[in-house]
């Protein structure tokens, strides 16, 4: 099948394009304002790139018409509506990078366009497909207690300066650090415990964000950090600048690895059929939007510990 995709110089590109040509199919057109994609002459030397969209518009529309079956989208959050309706328009399906988009008015707009056009809108939820998420999930569905499990989720990913003067630092852009590093948490969360029954935002901050979930069958104490002095100590002793913790009933459940081909079996979910659609990406959209909606209270009784220490 042929690709295009969209936001091509981006961090999160070459893991999309390795995983369109480790499913057997292959780019022919690629667009980004930055022409930092030298990647792309590791995959194929024969990708068409543009630098403006109106001319990556044109190509598609007449040289691929009716021959471009997915437009992958890895642009900056704020352009993912944009580009899938327009991806739409041209008459291609739509695999997008999370979060899909920014608000759950957008969702609604999205499936009336997918419909109107007869192609299909999917997602990257990819940790819905590691190996130890999946068994985890197997052993929830299977329980027969109804006692609530004890969580707590914390994710350090640190940020330079860099991050800062970046789209990714301006809120309307990147939907804060709950829509730029925290939603693929909060959807394995709904996904494995069920629905939130309560939440609480307790810190919410340029470089961290802390709260907590009543959901089905868990309460959750989360935090969210981009700066390096939030880690704990064993990260620091071992040189690492990213920190992934979820502790079940004082259980960790080990996900540190097992990362590098997560994208790869998205895709081939999505081209067997299957993948992530609209409505699974939507669960998460409303959660962090509500979160949003809420005034910080501090530290409560059910605060990550982590907040101690801010």
């Amino acid at each position: 099948m042929n690709f295009a995709i969209i936001g091509a110089a981006g961090y999160i590109a070459p893991r999309h394009i390795k995983a369109i040509y480790d499913t057997g199919n292959k780019v022919v057109a690629a667009y980004d304002k930055n022409d930092s994609v030298g990647i792309l002459d590791s995959f194929s030397k024969s990708i068409c790139f543009f630098k403006t969209f109106e001319e990556y518009h044109c190509y598609v529309s007449t040289e691929l018409k009716d021959s471009l079956n997915f437009t992958t989208i890895c642009s900056p959050n704020f352009l993912h509506k944009p580009h899938i309706l327009l991806s739409l328009e041209m008459g291609s399906n739509v695999i997008c990078e999370k979060p899909l988009v920014l608000s759950s008015q957008d969702i609604y707009l999205l499936r009336d366009r997918e419909h109107r056009s007869g192609k299909k809108v999917y997602t990257i939820l990819q940790l819905r497909e590691h190996d130890a998420i999946q068994n985890l999930k197997t052993k929830i569905n299977n329980e027969t207690e109804k006692e609530k499990h004890e969580v707590t989720l914390t994710y350090i990913t640190s940020r330079g300066p860099w991050y800062q003067t970046t789209w990714k630092a301006e809120y309307r852009k990147s939907g804060g650090l709950g829509f730029n590093i925290g939603i693929h948490f909060f959807d394995i969360l709904y996904w494995l415990f069920g629905d939130v029954q309560k939440s609480e935002l307790h810190v919410n901050q340029a470089d961290v964000m802390s709260g907590y979930f009543e959901l089905e069958k868990a309460r959750v104490r989360w935090f969210l950090s981009i700066n390096e002095n939030h880690l704990p100590d064993i990260a620091v002793k071992n040189g690492l600048s990213t920190y992934r913790s979820l502790l079940i009933n004082d259980h960790e459940i080990e996900f540190s690895s097992g990362f590098n081909n997560l994208h790869t079996k998205v895709y081939s979910s999505i081209l067997k059929g299957h993948g992530h659609n609209l409505a699974d990406a939507s669960k998460a959209i409303k959660i962090v939007e509500n979160l949003y909606k809420k005034q910080s209270i501090g530290i409560s009784p059910c605060s990550h510990s982590y907040l101690r220490y801010l």
